[in-house]
């Protein structure tokens, strides 16, 4: 996080200084809460990925096939969906503190019961409860981050929040190859040690939230009254500029094609990133014969690409001011990433294109967000932004099980299941494209302050 100690909140060279008080109150704000937020949701996508990682090992101890491996993993999305929305809006409710803790209480003890189903069936339950109780999380915390951090932070903070997911699979992923060696300890599989432990941060963690955060910046005794009084001006014209443009309500969300448009958007990227956290290890554990703690990290090293470029990407759309073609340009890479890990089999080059695509999906994610919050406020902010991710996120569902059955029907190869991937984030594009053809889509650059 060290980039938020100066040069990620200072003007561009050559840039009007930023005014002291700005400059305090983000930074404040960044490091009270972006690291704990960063540590929540490294253990919440793990928790919800880690099954990827078991997947070999489970299909064969549970006869699972690879559809209905693919379905299982994604089905946690369809109970997502359902409940993103009301999830969100209880969070806007009844605060972020109470709402998130009971988050993590309740998808904590669910991703350790992974580690007693014994079939397809159970396997599917559990799976659909996950989804039920880790809903709202993701979106609860990008409508939280509104609340404290100006739009033309978003880029760079939003990175910084999403960037436990490819850091949680690049350090998750060695860490569970040797949970998964604890095979036979205590009469148990090594999945179900590794479902049991990697469940546990997130029960201590929840009574951290409680703890720690702060629903608003009027109730921050860690900033100066200065720092909250400019932080409330801020945020609150910011508003009222939205507001001018069109006020929404927020059932007004759900039918809003914009909003709508957006969640496919989100869709398409969120497909390709789901169906590789459940099928990558063992796309490169057909390659050739890797051990665990090997298959480990070679799994991690695509998605430490992305840790790193989902930063800097985030960090350049903010200085520039430009979040369409910024957004495009790391989709278009996606594409790459993912032809040229289709057309290879050597164990370098599908390395590689897999790491393309890694920083194409990552790239994209922090930068996307910052278009949906440009335009909705309050409690339509709280429900665009779940209906926009419970929309894409379906992504979770359908990718991994088209890709399963894809799979099944090739004869076991992936070509044809990343070839479909590969088109999807191209929807993406057209999609940015089209919803924001002759609309101001920048913020105002950091260097103009």
């Amino acid at each position: 996080m060290g980039a938020m100690s100066g040069g990620a909140f200072a003007p561009a060279e050559g840039g009007g200084a930023i005014p002291a008080v700005e400059r305090s109150a983000v930074r404040k704000v960044a490091w009270r809460l972006l690291p704990f937020l960063v540590l929540c949701y490294f253990v919440s996508y793990l928790d919800r990925v880690n099954v990827g990682f078991a997947g070999p090992a489970m299909r064969s101890d549970l006869s699972l096939s690879a559809t209905a491996f693919g379905t299982a993993a994604g089905i946690f999305f369809l109970a997502y969906f359902v409940f993103e929305v009301p999830s969100n809006l209880a969070l806007h409710r009844f605060g972020a503190r109470r709402w998130i803790a009971r988050i993590m209480v309740s998808w904590g003890l669910l991703s350790g019961a992974q580690a007693f189903v014994v079939g397809e069936t159970s396997f599917n339950v559990v799976r659909v409860l996950l989804g039920a109780a880790e809903a709202g999380f993701f979106p609860g915390v990008i409508f939280y981050l509104t609340l404290w951090f100006p739009s033309r932070y978003r880029g760079r903070i939003v990175g910084w929040f999403m960037f436990a997911i490819p850091f949680s699979s690049a350090l998750g992923s060695p860490v569970s190859g040797y949970l998964l060696n604890m095979d036979g300890v205590w009469g148990l599989h090594g999945w179900q040690w590794m479902f049991i432990i990697e469940a546990i941060p997130a029960l201590l963690l929840a009574v951290g939230v409680l703890a720690y955060l702060t629903d608003r910046p009027g109730e921050a005794h860690w900033l100066t009254a200065e720092e909250k009084r400019w932080l409330d001006d801020t945020l609150r014209e910011e508003e009222r500029q939205r507001e001018a443009v069109r006020r929404y309500e927020w059932w007004q969300t759900l039918l809003n094609v914009r909003v709508i448009g957006y969640g496919f958007v989100y869709l398409g990227l969120v497909s390709p990133l789901y169906t590789l956290g459940f099928f990558q290890p063992q796309i490169i554990k057909a390659i050739g014969e890797v051990g665990n703690v090997q298959l480990g990290f070679l799994n991690a090293f695509p998605y430490a690409v992305g840790a790193v470029t989902m930063v800097l990407w985030g960090f350049f759309s903010d200085r520039i001011g430009e979040r369409k073609w910024t957004t495009a340009f790391a989709a278009a890479c996606a594409t790459a990433g993912l032809l040229i890990a289709a057309g290879n089999d050597g164990l370098v080059p599908k390395l590689l294109g897999l790491a393309l695509a890694s920083f194409g999906i990552f790239a994209a994610l922090p930068v996307f967000w910052s278009l949906p919050t440009a335009f909705l406020s309050g409690t339509a902010a709280a429900a665009g932004i779940a209906w926009i991710n419970s929309v894409g996120n379906l992504g979770g569902y359908f990718g991994p099980q088209v890709f399963g059955i894809i799979k099944d029907r090739s004869g076991g190869g992936d070509y044809y299941g990343l070839l479909f991937m590969a088109a999807l984030p191209i929807m993406s594009i057209v999609l940015i494209v089209l919803l924001d053809r002759g609309r101001a889509t920048a913020a105002r650059p950091i260097a103009a302050e």
